[in-house]
């Protein structure tokens, strides 16, 4: 039997958003009208095609006060209360939300009462609990804090304790994987006989969270690597100055790059369910800026000390030469970079390169230029940490979420870098060291050893940043 959960309680308190955030379905309606929801609506969530747990969105109450009073007087004379309520309320149109409200219930679902913790308690919801704890059906409470407001959540845990089994505080705004988890885990303690198939609940949620982020390092994987060994080349035309066709040839190396990050992070987006809403990072992320800008290489890319650390270890170019200097003049960036003009110009290469190349402006003629494919390990980093950034927003961002704050991540002033492989070890280091040096070599693929050491870095850095990210 699949077990269900109905989210009950007062209009616009956040059930809609619970219910979004607990079940991964960015397709719950969520709005701030009170009243939105008038009829039951249950959604599934299916892990490797079996359906695991079903949430059942509700009506607001709407006569709390009345409903206690029939639900008194039925379970005085009834041994089935919320049956013959149904049948009275049937007749009763102001009643139809209070009956929709119930009938999960009436079924056998358990319960997940949510209410607004930035509020007061009020008669009103001690009636609804009350209401609740008559059923008699296993039940929790979550205090959805949609502000950073805890003036009265000990009032509401005072209260919760007289009639919940258990209760959690719950932002279904800002809830990460790890406190979804904790929220299910809390569920097994509401009624003895509901632990073993919820147990099995929440194993089915950590098995299929692990091969999301299974999948979404073989994404990240696939990026660099393609990334790192993507070539472009042009035949030089007489008709064209020098910086003419290198501006039309790192163009269309750009594109490609682009397009390849971009299909990569749409992958993360869609493998943790983001499918309607567009969830997008916002316009100020450092995602957000061009691939080769000095912010983004300062900020994503390896720090001073692993520059002269990645150096050291020999065999993963940093960068220096005559297509340094040809691209900066050309294209006029990156002129004052230092090490990090180095580390974009080594993207620079050319196939029969000889002294007929020409300083920019001068034609070129019978040659054939390339760019790519990539000899500086930095583009490694900036990728890597590009998409780590673009995974964390991803799974970060709840379900029932609906905005943005436009002050979130932003980026730092001073060069602070953001990297997340800013305080890598030496031995990580060396592992992306070891995996370009031989991806340079074979420009198709890494041998098994390398190619495996540095999946299984990036899979590391997923997971942790699932258990410990806010």
């Amino acid at each position: 039997m699949t077990p269900e959960f109905a989210i009950l309680g007062h209009p616009n308190e956040g059930k809609s958003s619970v219910l979004s955030t607990l079940a991964e379905d960015d397709s719950v309606r969520v709005s701030p009208t009170p009243g939105e929801t008038t009829e039951c609506r249950t959604f599934p969530v299916v892990i490797d095609g079996r359906e695991v747990v079903r949430f059942t969105d509700t009506p607001g109450f709407q006569n709390p006060a009345r409903v206690l009073s029939e639900l008194r007087k039925r379970g005085e004379q009834n041994s089935d209360p919320l049956q013959s309520f149904r049948q009275f309320a049937a007749t009763v149109p102001e009643l139809h939300d209070d009956c929709e409200l119930l009938s999960p219930v009436e079924r056998g679902a358990g319960i997940i009462y949510v209410v607004d913790g930035s509020r007061p308690v009020r008669n009103v919801d001690r009636a609804e609990m009350e209401i609740l704890r008559l059923t008699g059906k296993p039940r929790m409470a979550v205090i959805n804090c949609k502000e950073d407001d805890n003036t009265y959540l000990d009032d509401w845990k005072v209260e919760f304790r007289k009639n919940f089994n258990a209760n959690r505080v719950f932002n279904a705004h800002r809830a990460t994987y790890a406190e979804r988890i904790l929220l299910l885990e809390a569920l097994k303690a509401i009624d003895q006989d509901w632990q073993p198939v919820l147990s099995r609940v929440v194993d089915a949620f950590k098995k299929d969270w692990k091969e999301r982020n299974a999948t979404s390092s073989d994404a990240i994987y696939q990026l660099i690597s393609e990334a790192l060994t993507l070539t472009v080349r042009q035949s030089t035309d007489t008709r064209q100055g020098g910086e003419a066709i290198q501006q039309k040839l790192f163009a269309a190396y750009k594109k490609q790059l682009a397009e390849k990050e971009h299909h990569c992070h749409q992958k993360i987006r869609s493998l943790f369910k983001h499918n309607i809403f567009n969830y997008d990072l916002p316009p100020h992320s450092i995602v957000h800026a061009d691939l080769f800008s000095q912010q983004t290489w300062q900020l994503m890319g390896l720090t001073r000390k692993q520059l002269i650390l990645a150096g050291g270890l020999g065999g993963a170019a940093l960068g220096a030469g005559l297509e340094v200097a040809t691209l900066g003049h050309a294209l006029g960036l990156f002129t004052a970079m230092g090490g990090v003009a180095g580390a974009l110009g080594a993207l620079i290469g050319g196939e029969k390169l000889t002294s007929r190349i020409n300083l920019p402006g001068v034609s070129l003629g019978g040659e054939q230029l390339q760019i790519g494919p990539a000899k500086s390990i930095e583009l490694l980093f900036v990728l890597l940490n590009r998409a780590l950034l673009y995974y964390r927003h991803t799974i970060n961002w709840a379900h029932g979420r609906r905005d943005y704050p436009a002050n979130n991540e932003v980026a730092p002033s001073g060069g602070e870098h953001l990297g997340f492989t800013s305080n890598w070890s030496t031995a990580k280091i060396k592992i992306c060291h070891d995996f370009f040096k031989v991806l340079q070599k074979s420009r198709i693929t890494a041998s098994a050893a390398e190619n495996e050491n540095f999946r299984t870095l990036i899979l590391q850095c997923l997971e942790e940043i699932s258990e410990y990210a806010g």
